[in-house]
């Protein structure tokens, strides 16, 4: 494991507006990274996402195959993506779920998978209810953004950023087993996140390591710690893995 990365905590809900935004620009200048705390979602909801996803991941590999990823929406078993190209290893020690908004051109083109019912009665409604808050929270945080770069709080709805949600929600199982070749593997390899902003819940246990100057040799990587019911917000340029 690497050197501790204290991060700053930002609160979603203070109603200062300004003060909290610089806080986020400086967080994203001197970090990359920063908690969220009082966003929001209920803890009740987050824990119901976490038993949830467990009973899927539980679920045996032929019945999770028949909810295989089309595009990038679906069920992706162990070793399926490998998100350090370089890397020598055979892929990712992680299963994945992803899924996003039904409406749209996004959401016609690839329709999201969802479990059967009567095996998970509860999966749809809460990961349906999970989403819809997860949008509130990053639409909130973007107006933040919109003051942290001089610009006014609903420049991002105004230019139409939310009209075609392209956004999506992954849930990880990260399996902490080593392959059978003793090969050494990471959850999720050395990687940049895709889009803006990533927010990221966890169970508390740790892992994520980020390294703030990915052109710098040897490269340099910090533990960050997971706190439950928080989340932790990464914009694009940052480089992360997990261990």
């Amino acid at each position: 494991m690497g050197t501790a990365l204290k991060l700053p905590i930002i609160d979603l809900s203070s109603p200062e507006k300004l003060s909290t935004s610089r806080l986020i620009r400086q967080a994203c200048l001197d970090h990359g990274f920063f908690y969220l705390t009082n966003h929001g979602v209920s803890e009740e909801l987050m824990e119901g996402v976490l038993i949830e996803s467990k009973k899927l991941f539980s679920l045996p590999l032929d019945e999770k195959m028949v909810m295989a990823r089309h595009g990038f929406r679906g069920y992706s078993p162990l070793y399926d993506e490998k998100l350090e190209s370089s890397s020598t290893s055979i892929g990712d020690s992680k299963e994945m779920f992803t899924f996003g908004s039904s409406e749209g051109v996004l959401g016609q083109l690839y329709p999201n998978k969802w479990p059967l019912e009567e095996l998970l009665p509860l999966w749809r409604p809460t990961m349906e209810c999970y989403y819809k808050n997860v949008m509130d929270v990053g639409k909130k945080l973007f107006g933040l953004v919109a003051l942290a770069l001089n610009l006014e709080e609903n420049y991002f709805e105004q230019v139409g950023a939310f009209n075609d949600q392209a956004a999506v929600v992954r849930l990880l199982r990260y399996s902490g087993e080593s392959n059978s070749s003793g090969e050494e593997t990471c959850g999720a390899s050395a990687h940049s996140d895709f889009g803006m902003i990533t927010l990221l819940a966890t169970d508390g246990v740790a892992g994520l390591q980020v390294c703030r100057d990915k052109d710098k040799e040897p490269k340099v990587w910090e533990d960050v710690a997971g706190i439950k019911g928080d989340f932790c917000c990464q914009h694009r340029r940052p480089y992360g893995k997990m261990d």
